[in-house]
């Protein structure tokens, strides 16, 4: 028979793509099975040597013309074919053909079309095909719902899978893995609740746990990326057997939502239970190291990563350089930069990036000539790390040009986030008004993060008015934003207005508005400690306070004098510095101290952009001790080496 003739590729395309000719009785003549098996070897021919679009379109066209009466066998192996290569012009060129020869109405066909014009990038095209189908089945609607998703659609799969339903069409797991996807990249927690209910009811509860582990996979993925990642822990305890793609999704599900220590501890227990990692793991766990500044837990990663041979992979390296960066190791970061085979825009994005967080303007700029010269085509994003870079290290000028080169040289147009950098670049130079402007010129509605930076910018350079209305815009967006109440009190308070700081922090408790805690994490001895303001939980922490004791008389000597302007105001003074001296990165500091031999570099990472009073004292400490001292906090890397800091008071 000659469907035993064809590769597995095309004879299991149920299992594939869900498509397949309906009866081998369709094979009238031998000289149709010949040309079958003839393009099915094309096929795989073409697969192998990834041959050109026309070169494609040309061997099947000549293969088709020698058929007599081409059919369903003829055509869906070599669609199926064109979608794997993404080969647009070639799937129209057969189209063209299926239409000459009668089979565009054959169901089979039919979704083969639509599955490959959606996987090609074309879902106009696939949306032509699927509203003139006189007939349609459960694969072609998946076809439609699966190709929606993968061109950003998910509102329009949802709304397809309403209509199915509607017709009578009985979905599959390949229909939910499609729903779930959409529910995914839309954020519809709800919509995605509905779905995991429907499959409850379905009686695919126990397919999803034992026998279709991707849908349970998909549940996973759905409830991690909507945010709810208690109800993802549930489906993933609920797996009787987990594949590598279920840890890959928990992992990177806790990664996203700020919780790298407990992905960390996933990817140990993942090979406790001998499951063999990935390089997408292996991204994860970098992430995750990233995330807390686990410097020693990414060299290891690293040893592994070199002795399962993925050093080459561009994925896995882009995550090192990323990892290095982060985790406070410039010099690492260029060594994986300068030893990758192959580098892609997203490498250079990411040594571009690492420069800007540590400060380094200039040399993140030279990155960027040097990717230039080696004709690497910046894209948007490249863009925002350069413009970060001249904000961090107050390059106005420089900032400036890139703006204006983007659309005049690039031709890529300005998004939300060039803007943000760029009312952040101005606004903290001092040119509040030109930011402002850039704020208002936006061509859609500014976002949060826009009139945040402004707000920043304002508390920096004392702009109360322009402040209070960059706060009125933030909170008509976000009522809960807790930040915005923290820098307008601490506006009011460093233009002497303590008693408009005192009733904004009071509407900020009558609104159930709560902080957000300060947390930070150092790592010591291959593990990783975390703090929080005024920790009593920590078991080293009599230690820890008599620690801070000492340096407080050590940096008094010094010349140090606690910044109290931004404490609560209706305390004494000695409790003023009491609070200041227990601050989550302070304590985090002691404990390294007390922890590592003299003369080590500390390295701390804390959630919130730090204070002012912490930023002067880690100055006096690193002189006092003798210690270098590495801060990552929510914005950028410090550098404390001899009583100065690598931002220069600019941050």
């Amino acid at each position: 028979m000659i469907v035993s003739s064809i590769p597995s590729s095309c004879s299991s395309l149920r299992g594939s793509n869900g498509v397949s000719p309906s009866s081998p009785n369709t094979l009238s003549t031998s000289t149709a099975a010949a040309t079958n098996s003839s393009m099915s070897a094309n096929v795989l021919t073409t697969h192998n040597l990834r041959i050109s679009s026309r070169s494609l379109a040309r061997n099947l066209l000549r293969c088709s013309a020698s058929c007599t009466s081409p059919n369903n066998f003829t055509f869906v192996p070599v669609l199926n074919a064109c979608a794997s290569l993404r080969a647009l012009e070639a799937g129209r060129k057969v189209h063209e053909e299926i239409i000459q020869s009668g089979c565009e109405a054959d169901v089979f066909v039919g979704s083969s079309l639509v599955d490959m014009y959606s996987k090609c990038g074309s879902i106009e095209d696939a949306c032509k095909v699927f509203n003139n189908m006189p007939s349609r089945d459960a694969v072609t609607w998946n076809a439609m719902i699966l190709g929606h998703v993968k061109c950003g659609q998910g509102q329009k799969a949802l709304e397809l899978f309403h209509q199915m339903q509607q017709k009578g069409v009985q979905p599959t797991p390949v229909t939910l893995i499609g729903v779930l996807n959409a529910c995914a990249s839309m954020f519809a927690l709800q919509e995605g609740r509905c779905t995991h209910e429907q499959i409850i009811e379905s009686g695919w509860e126990s397919d999803v746990f034992v026998g279709i582990a991707v849908v349970g996979n998909s549940l996973i993925d759905m409830y991690a990326k909507c945010g709810s990642i208690e109800d993802a822990k549930r489906v993933f305890n609920k797996l009787p057997s987990r594949d590598v793609v279920s840890w890959n999704v928990m992992i990177f599900g806790h990664v996203k939502y700020g919780q790298g220590q407990k992905a960390l501890e996933l990817f140990r227990q993942m090979q406790e239970e001998g499951v063999q990692p990935t390089p997408s793991t292996v991204v994860g766990v970098l992430n995750a190291c990233a995330s807390v500044v686990a410097l020693e837990e990414g060299r290891r990663a690293h040893d592994w990563v070199i002795k399962s041979g993925w050093d080459s992979n561009v994925f896995v390296g882009n995550s090192l350089i990323d990892m290095y960066a982060k985790c406070g190791s410039l010099e690492d970061a260029l060594k994986v930069f300068n030893k990758m085979p192959s580098r892609d825009v997203v490498t250079w994005n990411a040594m571009i990036v690492g420069y800007a967080i540590h400060g380094h303007g200039k040399e993140a700029l030279k990155q960027f000539e040097q990717m230039r010269e080696e004709g690497v085509q910046p894209d948007d994003t490249t863009f925002v790390c350069l413009l970060s870079a001249c904000s961090h290290s107050g390059l106005v000028d420089e900032g400036l040009r890139f703006y204006s080169s983007m659309s005049t040289v690039y031709m890529i147009s300005a998004n939300f986030q060039h803007y943000t950098c760029m009312v952040d670049l101005l606004g903290h130079a001092g040119r509040l008004h030109e930011a402002e402007n850039m704020v208002l010129a936006m061509p859609y509605k500014p976002q949060v993060a826009a009139w945040m930076a402004l707000l920043g910018a304002c508390r920096i350079h004392g702009n109360v008015e322009m402040g209070e209305r960059a706060a009125k815009q933030v909170l008509e967006l976000e009522p809960e934003n807790a930040a915005v109440y923290v820098l307008l009190s601490n506006l009011y308070t460093a233009t002497g207005n303590r008693d408009l700081s005192e009733n904004i922090e009071r509407q900020r408790k009558e609104r159930s508005v709560k902080k957000h805690r300060g947390r930070t994490w150092i790592e010591v001895d291959n593990e990783v400690h975390t703090f929080v303001v005024d920790d009593q939980h920590h078991p080293q922490m009599i230690e820890i306070h008599a620690e801070l004791k000492r340096l407080s008389g050590l940096m008094h000597d010094a010349g140090y004098v606690p910044d109290t302007n931004f404490v609560l105001h209706d305390v004494e003074e000695e409790e003023k510095v009491f609070n200041l001296c227990h601050h989550s990165e302070k304590l985090a500091i002691a404990f390294g101290l007390i922890n590592s031999a003299p003369g080590t570099p500390l390295c701390i990472r804390k959630n919130l952009r730090v204070c002012r009073d912490c930023h002067t004292s880690t100055k006096f400490i690193s002189k006092v001790v003798g210690r270098a001292i590495m801060v990552r906090d929510a914005n950028r890397f410090h550098h404390f080496q001899d009583g100065e800091c690598s931002c220069r008071d600019y941050w």
